[in-house]
Parts: structure tokens; C-alpha cells; sequence
């Protein structure tokens, strides 16, 4: 590596993670020990398709590579401090980092499909007025091996991969810009994941110099948080729109779709009860979002002690659904999951040694987890 890497990547010892590295990492590393990169492809496989942690059981490595690969390298993972389930089917895990951080990923199953939710940071910055999370503050960000390592979780634990995994979970992803993108190269992997970009999708509250980054060198799938159609909200509950307001994000996000007519941004709207919920706000939305391909997802707001928020009726949902069916947009409301276990949308909190304020924020209370090998707590 030419630059320098950081702590959390690395053991103690030195030890590369494994999971840090893409497919052409795996390779390079075969080849730094004498081997050939198919080798290192075979490796890559083992370690995500098959989910091995063994050196020995990879059979088709040469029996060299198996020796020294101990000395090099690890395959790191996340201890599970508890797992919650919920009564509609939704998981939601709470991971130890090495230095006692918590993150959370949950995983929501449908009849044809499932997703999961993964964590790109411990806490966020970003101070979304509506988010549990935010009100954490922020420590540091994961590391690619940290990131995958949520998938490589889920898959192992449910025999399978989930079919769709967005970064909607704790954090700003494209404020970790390279280890997600790293992460996400390998989700898409045929030797690892299997998903396709579509399957992928990355959700940001609007850093619009990387999403012209991420056009670069990705073509995963892009979700906005909005939640607002004009400035001077949005200002209020999205603070990045201070920095990058809607004349900046708005045709940055037409430029991602740019060369492929069947994508269309995602753009998340949570129903705050008086804030955002109008019918003169929906006809704004169909405004601003003329001429972006796009699909509204309306969020039930999912409460949290002294948000300062309520959810929006649900009549006032629908009434604000059918004026944005009206301006041709496509809108659906998305269906509450798992928010009795705090595994709902801005519902997640980990447990976060905060670098970003004076303030300890509120816990969110949820029920007590069930204990995977010793007695809990998802709280502050």
C-alpha cells in the first residue's frame, strides 16, 4: 500500500485483514507470497462465497500459501453483542468494533427478496434533526473490511446472502468515501456476493462533490435523503443543504443517472407530522423533481424519546402520495419494519464514544436483546 493505513485495518501484529482487500488485493497478496493471482482469486472466493475462516480447509490453495497466509493476514469479523429479533421476520445485529465501538446492521426479509441494512460509520456527522443516530455524534468511520464484514455476517448467518444491501444503516457512506467504494466493488463480485448495481444502493444526505466521485468509479445504486422541497426546510433538517443546497444536488444526481435509462434516484422523505407533509409541499417535490427520473420513498417518521417529532397521519401520508402520483412521479410508502426493536429508518444508535459534541445525547429505548453468550445492552 502507498498510503498510510489505518489502525482499525490492521492487527496488532501487523496482519493484513483480509476483508480490507478487493479481488485484485487477494491477488496482489497470492503474489507477494510466491504464488500465482489465481491463487489469490481462489483465496477471495473462500473467504466471502464459501465463508471460510480456516486456511487449511482452502483446499486448492498450495499448501505453502496455507502456511504463510497466517503470518500475513486474517479474516477479520464482528463479535455479535446481540442479536434482536422482531416479531415481522427483521434482524437487527449490534457489533463490537475492536475498541468497544457498537454498530448495528438489520436485516429485513420480504417474500421475494431481502435486504440488508449496513453501517458505513460509527455514529454520523451530519446532524439530521430527525435521525437517532446523529444524535450519537461520530467517532471515526469503518473500514472496507468492517463494512463487508456486516454481509459476510448476514450471509453466513442466514446461509445465504441477502439479495439487496443499501448503506442506509449508521452513517454518512459517501463521507467514507473509499472504504465504501471498496466495499461495495466487492459486494458486486462474482467470486464474493453476486449483486448486481441495481442490487446495491447507497444512500447519501447529499455530499454533491462525491457524487460526481462516485460516478467515476461506481455505478451502484443512489438514494437521496430529501425530506424536504426547498431550501429553507431542508436547511432545518438536513444541515449539509447549507453547504450543497438543491441547485447543486438536484443536477448532480441527474448527471450519476447519466448513460442508463433504467435507473432513477431513490429519494427518501420521512412524514413529519406539520413539518413536510402539505399538500402545497407535495406540489413543490413535483416541481423540483420535474425532468430527474425518480422514485419518492415517503418514510413514516419512526419516533424516538425527545425527537421533538411526530409521525404524520396516515391519511395525510396517502393525501400527500396521490398529489405526487398526480405530477406523474412514482411514490410508494414504505412499510414499517422492525421499529419495536429500534431497527427502523433513523432509528439506529450502536453505541458511539462521540468526537463530534459536549452533549450526551438520549438513548433510544428498546426492548432487552436476546444475549448471544452473555447479557447486553444496546444503550449508552
Amino acid at each position: 500500500m502507498t498510503t498510510p493505513t489505518p489502525n482499525h485495518i490492521v492487527a496488532t501484529d501487523g496482519r493484513l485483514d483480509l476483508l480490507n482487500l478487493d479481488l485484485r488485493g487477494c491477488e496482489a497478496l497470492a503474489q507477494s507470497l510466491g504464488c500465482k493471482a489465481f491463487h489469490g482469486r481462489n483465496l477471495f472466493k473462500w473467504v466471502h462465497k464459501h465463508g471460510v475462516d480456516d486456511f487449511d480447509a482452502m483446499t486448492d490453495l498450495p499448501k505453502g500459501l496455507r502456511t504463510a497466509l497466517p503470518e500475513r493476514a486474517y479474516i477479520g469479523q464482528l463479535d455479535v453483542a446481540a442479536e434482536l429479533p422482531s416479531a415481522d421476520g427483521t434482524i437487527k445485529w449490534l457489533l463490537q468494533l475492536p475498541e468497544g465501538q457498537r454498530v448495528e446492521t438489520v436485516f429485513i426479509p420480504e417474500e421475494r427478496r431481502s435486504t440488508l441494512c449496513v453501517s458505513s460509520q460509527v455514529g454520523c456527522a451530519l446532524d439530521c434533526a430527525f435521525c437517532a443516530t446523529a444524535r450519537q455524534g461520530f467517532n471515526r468511520n469503518l473500514s472496507a473490511g468492517e463494512i463487508v464484514a456486516q454481509v459476510r455476517h448476514a450471509a453466513r448467518r442466514l446461509g445465504k446472502p441477502p439479495s439487496n444491501i443499501v448503506l442506509m444503516g449508521m452513517g454518512e457512506p459517501l463521507a467514507n468515501f473509499d472504504a465504501v467504494v471498496r466495499a461495495t466493488d466487492v459486494m458486486r463480485d462474482d467470486l464474493a456476493y453476486m449483486l448486481s448495481k441495481y442490487r446495491v444502493t447507497l444512500s447519501t444526505s447529499g455530499i454533491v462533490p462525491n457524487i460526481y466521485r462516485l460516478a467515476e468509479v461506481s455505478d451502484i445504486s443512489l438514494a437521496v435523503s430529501l425530506h424536504a422541497p426547498d431550501n429553507a426546510l431542508r436547511d432545518e433538517l438536513v444541515p449539509i443543504n447549507r453547504k450543497y443546497p438543491l441547485e447543486e444536488l438536484i443536477p448532480a444526481c441527474r448527471a450519476y443517472l447519466r448513460g442508463d435509462s433504467r435507473r432513477r434516484i431513490t429519494w427518501e422523505y420521512v412524514m413529519l407530522d406539520g413539518v413536510n407533509d402539505s399538500i402545497a409541499q407535495a406540489k413543490a417535490l413535483g416541481r423540483l423533481l420535474e425532468g430527474t427520473p425518480s422514485k419518492i420513498n415517503l418514510i413514516p417518521f419512526n419516533p424516538f424519546p425527545d425527537s421533538g417529532f411526530e409521525t404524520s397521519p396516515p391519511e395525510r401520508v396517502a393525501a400527500f402520495r396521490e398529489r405526487l402520483l398526480r405530477s406523474g412521479l412514482v411514490a410508494t410508502t414504505r412499510k414499517t419494519r422492525g421499529d419495536e426493536i429500534a431497527a427502523a429508518c433513523g432509528q439506529l444508535t450502536g453505541r458511539v464514544q462521540d468526537r463530534s459534541r459536549r452533549v450526551p445525547a438520549p438513548a433510544v429505548v428498546v426492548p432487552p436483546p436476546v444475549a448471544l453468550g452473555r447479557a447486553v445492552s444496546p444503550q449508552l
